[in-house]
């Protein structure tokens, strides 16, 4: 992924590609110190704005950084930016297949037992290992080490990180600072349930027609009302934002150019 184009939107940088490309290139960078990799969607990048201090700089220290999100892409063509679309369970499950081929292990922070033993079976070619922290582990030191000594002592070529914005990203950022962690880690949230089918994904028509957030909003609207009905929308505010700047800036060229 060296040679691909990145595009930048909202402020944050997002790499190109497609997710054969994306899997390709990341196998091909297991065998390093550890990187990891962020999906960002419509309400990563609201919270992202909204709290830039603790959290723009997990994502820009990511060694990746793809759109998973439909809706994103296509907000990006207001701004006249092609952000093509890598959605990370897509990505995931391309991973996990691969590996099973290569007969590689893996490792799953933040799933159960039992869904990776299903993931397991699914492919079985792939050695999955799996370690299940606590609710709000985030908050205990003790809890995020015990994360962190597990992938380090695993030394999988790949690491999928299951355990939400912005816990994922914190752990993604406190194993890259271990010295001996190696691998390619991946910020995925619930890709794993998607795999094993505890949580269904909407059907291929809705998700090519951007609408796998209204499937989702249906299918658990207690649960995810609030995000996709309050806190998805206010992405419009800071696009407005950035088209106003983007229209001070041209004032701001136009004054220059009469004064000269």
């Amino acid at each position: 992924m060296s040679t691909a184009e990145s595009v930048y939107f909202l402020g944050y940088r997002f790499d190109t590609g497609t997710v054969e490309e994306a899997a390709r290139n990341i196998l091909a960078e297991t065998h390093g110190r550890f990187k990891y990799v962020v999906t960002p969607n419509v309400q990563h990048i609201v919270r992202l704005l909204e709290d830039p201090t603790s959290m723009r700089p997990l994502y820009e220290r990511a060694w990746r950084t793809f759109c998973d999100s439909r809706v994103l892409s296509r907000l990006a063509r207001v701004s006249r930016l092609r952000l093509p679309v890598i959605v990370g369970s897509d990505l995931t499950a391309d991973l996990i297949a691969r590996a099973g081929k290569q007969h590689l292990t893996v490792v799953v922070v933040g799933s159960t037992g039992a869904a990776c033993a299903r993931l397991q079976d699914r492919y079985p070619g792939v050695n999955v290992l799996v370690h299940t922290p606590p609710m709000r582990f985030i908050k205990s030191e003790l809890e995020v080490q015990k994360c962190v000594d597990f992938v380090v002592k695993a030394q999988a070529p790949l690491v999928f990180l299951a355990v939400g914005m912005p816990q994922q990203e914190i752990l993604a950022s406190r194993i890259a600072d271990h010295p001996k962690a190696r691998g390619v880690g991946l910020c995925i949230g619930a890709s794993i349930d998607f795999l094993t089918g505890d949580q269904r994904r909407a059907p291929l028509w809705l998700q090519k027609a951007g609408l796998e957030w209204l499937y989702r909003l249906f299918s658990d609207p207690r649960r995810l009302a609030r995000r996709y009905l309050i806190e998805c929308p206010r992405i419009f505010f800071f696009m407005y934002l950035e088209w106003r700047r983007d229209q001070l800036r041209v004032e701001l060229d136009r004054v220059r150019v009469h004064r000269g």
